[in-house]
């Protein structure tokens, strides 16, 4: 991936000659930053450049161990400058941070270098002084930035909303406007921020962080909405996205979050079926919200799920979380588990089932004689009352089998 791609904005030039102003003045280098510590604008150098430094500037971005390092320090609350003490082993010197907000939004971090981690009375009062102009320039280059983005942002969610007519009158939008192709492929992944200790705004601007990249890929064009928790990206393709490149793409989103966002946050993403542009790009959407109930609900997902991987639990996930309690486990199978030797045979039935009813192969699975699996399974016929030959009757087992995992699933976090 070209890493100009991740870069966020690049500041104005009347941004950059505020910061090389102040810069001149200090004798100090001086950088912005957005409130995920990526960079926006720099000054000249003065000597004090550090390994991060560098790296920023050629990459457009800090390393995710800095980025987080330098969240940690809470600086997204500060509600006064102070001091980023340097870590030698990251190759980072002290740095002056201002967090420059308005009307309380956090805008973006004014950082000056300050190896000795001091500054002089003189020093501060001549970043006070710069920072209004500072911070009412960066929040015009902000909205200048933005003015054409809330209008695809509002055509996307109304092109994988439910009302039909909406979604025609958006389709048709996005493509006049050209802000993407007539692809004949259309994939939408859901990324979602439940719970997190973060000030308000900044899950937001790390979602729209994290997606950013992926708006433009050798592979698909794309287009993003994202709201105070959530986030739709929308991406069309001359042939469909394989699995695997929805996959690392999956895993690069939650991995920037994860250098973005405090623990507590614990993001999870949904990827739908690959669908016929963007007239079905809405199925898509609708499919990636299912399996994004999946990542939430099974840990071995590792907060990234995926429809065409789903299976049958794509059925159970959309059942209403009011729903989804014990009562949907069938009588049978309620009856065996509660039976002497209840587990084991669960685990055979389960077994014999995702094995399509294979003697030979569910037998080699357990490990026994298929003399004891024949036991086995006129017992559970007996208990359940079920006649296993039967694929209705194999069905609502299968079933059973499947939400009760999902139940346990949904136990164990409730206890993490």
């Amino acid at each position: 991936m070209d890493e100009r791609r991740q870069r966020v904005r690049v500041g104005s030039d009347a941004m950059q000659e505020l910061v090389e102003k102040l810069a001149v003045r200090l004798q100090r280098s001086v950088v912005i930053d957005d409130p995920l510590v990526r960079l926006i604008c720099s000054s000249q150098h003065f000597g004090d450049e550090d390994p991060v430094r560098i790296r920023s500037l050629l990459q457009g971005r800090a390393d995710a161990e800095i980025i987080r390092y330098v969240l940690d320090q809470g600086v997204s609350r500060w509600p006064t400058p102070d001091f980023i003490q340097g870590r030698d082993d990251l190759g980072l010197l002290t740095r002056y941070c201002v967090p420059l907000r308005e009307r309380g939004d956090l805008l973006g971090l004014l950082m000056v270098v300050a190896p000795e981690g001091a500054l002089t009375p003189e020093e501060t009062d001549a970043v006070a002084e710069a920072v209004p102009a500072i911070t009412a320039q960066l929040r015009a280059d902000q909205l200048a930035a933005d003015a054409g983005e809330l209008d695809t942002q509002e055509a996307l969610l109304s092109l994988v909303g439910t009302s039909e007519a909406a979604r025609a009158a958006a389709r048709r939008w996005i493509l006049d406007a050209g802000a993407l192709p007539d692809a004949p492929h259309a994939v939408v992944s859901v990324v979602q921020v439940l719970r997190s200790s973060e000030p308000p705004g900044q899950v937001e601007i790390a979602l729209r962080a994290a997606l950013e990249r992926f708006r433009r890929t050798h592979a698909a064009e794309g287009a993003m909405a994202v709201t105070a928790d959530s986030a739709v990206l929308l991406q069309v393709s001359s042939r469909p996205l394989s699995a695997r490149e929805l996959g690392d793409q999956a895993t690069a989103v939650l991995e920037a979050l994860g250098a973005f966002l405090d623990a507590s946050a614990a993001p999870v993403l949904g990827i739908g079926g690959a669908q016929n542009g963007l007239a079905e790009a809405w199925t898509s959407h609708s499919q990636a919200l299912v399996a994004a109930r999946a990542a939430r609900r099974l840990p071995e997902l590792k907060g990234a799920g995926a429809w065409e991987s789903l299976g049958e639990l794509a059925l159970l996930l959309q059942v209403p979380d009011h729903a989804l309690n014990s009562s949907l486990l069938p009588k049978p199978l309620c009856l065996l588990l509660e039976s002497a030797g209840g587990e084991r045979l669960a685990e055979t039935l389960r077994c014999f089932l995702e094995h399509a009813g294979s003697i030979p192969r569910t037998a080699e699975a357990l490990q026994i004689h298929r003399t004891s699996l024949y036991y086995r399974l006129r017992q559970i016929q007996e208990i359940t009352g079920l006649d296993l030959d039967s694929g209705g009757d194999r069905l609502v087992l299968h079933l059973g089998l499947r939400t009760r995992e999902l139940l346990e699933a949904q136990a164990v976090q409730t206890v993490g």
